[in-house]
């Protein structure tokens, strides 16, 4: 039997690949002659840059850069093989996971570290970077990167502005006389799992500002600052910001299209192009995928709902583990869900899903399937 395992990261807890590695040893222990195939995938946001490197046999750089809050960190990148491209994760230099809960405030958080990443990657002599975003603590829109990179964002008192969330209601013009000229010769791919537009109730700082530390007031005034930058965009360089996508990672969507000329594309299609997901379904007999939490989100463009789909659009069982289920057995039906393994079916076990989950994943893989033996 061939099986095929193509999970998403248990957030918080293993990366894809970790959780790759203990399904497989499982399997094997319960049967030798398994043919096993993995795929690890992402689907834009954290550990997505992993995957990119692994899959161009590439290599990891690491410099120093600024934090969200602008302090001095360790941050890195990847680049592929022939170094032609670079994989960035903007949550390595401006994500949630850097700050403290009590340093999280989205009006005082820049993105000025992956601006610093991008312009490392220049020096490598690169023609294309690939940029995932997600799990950003930052609601600037992408200022913070294109200061890095040479742009400055001035009030109406020609003063430069710092670059971050509290200063979007204040940019009177953008200067682009300093703009790195090696901006224009790199081809900018970012990859994004969310359909938020820039601003307004579904916009950036409404759904994402309160989990970044904004309370309700600095929610309001970060939308409008999204909403001014917009405006000023739209009638000084004619485009429009506030398109579906342009809210991911706190307005960097609409930044890396103004500021890097990007194209935006779904996070999980490129892994899934990259990783030859479908061919490898299609020679599969059994697909094991999984992640932390099955929600409704799991089924709107995350990992799992993708593969999922390729899995019932070729015929092929799927098995999809879990740390935690938060849906219904009818809500699983609805979404075609037939074999779920849980590592946590109750509140008290959730602690050790997140701390301990290697021999939980290992017990519950061996229970379903010598269950089906």
């Amino acid at each position: 039997m061939n099986i095929l395992i193509a999970p998403d990261k248990f957030k918080g807890s293993l990366t894809a690949n970790k959780v790759c590695q203990a399904v497989r040893e499982a399997l094997l222990e319960i049967d030798s002659t398994l043919v096993i195939s993995e795929a690890p995938l992402a689907d834009g946001g954290e550990g997505t840059f992993e995957i990119l490197v692994a899959n161009s046999d590439g290599n990891i750089k690491q410099i120093s850069v600024l934090d969200p809050i602008q302090r001095p960190i360790q941050s890195e990148y990847g680049l592929s093989k022939d170094k032609t491209t670079a994989f960035i994760e903007m949550a390595k230099a401006s994500g949630l996971q850097l700050l403290k809960e009590t340093e999280r405030n989205p009006l005082l958080t820049s993105t000025i570290g992956v601006g610093q990443l991008i312009s490392n990657a220049f020096n490598e002599g690169v023609t294309n970077i690939i940029l995932g975003i997600g799990g950003s603590a930052t609601n600037d829109a992408g200022i913070g990167m294109a200061h890095a990179l040479g742009f400055r964002f001035l009030n109406n008192r020609n003063e430069i502005l710092n670059p971050i969330g509290q200063s979007l209601s204040e940019i009177y013009s953008i200067d682009d006389t300093q703009v790195d000229a090696r901006l224009h010769e790199v081809n900018f791919t970012v990859l994004c799992d969310v359909n938020n537009p820039l601003y307004g109730k579904d916009g950036a700082a409404y759904v994402y500002g309160p989990q970044k530390g904004a309370t309700s007031e600095d929610v309001q005034r970060l939308d409008q600052g999204l909403k001014h930058l917009a405006d000023l965009v739209k009638q000084t360089h004619h485009l429009d910001l506030n398109f579906p996508g342009a809210g991911a990672a706190g307005g960097l969507g609409a930044g890396a299209t103004l500021f890097l000329k990007a194209t935006l594309r779904k996070g999980i299609d490129y892994i899934c192009e990259l990783t030859a997901l479908e061919d490898k379904i299609r020679a599969s007999d059994m697909i094991i995928t999984g992640e932390g939490k099955l929600d409704e989100q799991t089924f709107s463009g995350k990992v799992v709902g993708h593969v999922l789909a390729l899995a019932h659009q070729h015929h092929k069982p799927v098995f999809i583990l879990c740390g935690q289920c938060t849906l219904t057995e009818d809500e699983l039906k609805k979404f075609g869900v037939e074999k779920i393994i849980t590592l946590a079916s109750h509140p008290s076990e959730w602690n050790v899903a997140i701390h301990q989950p290697l021999p939980l994943i290992k017990s519950r893989i061996k229970e379903a399937f010598l269950n089906l033996t």
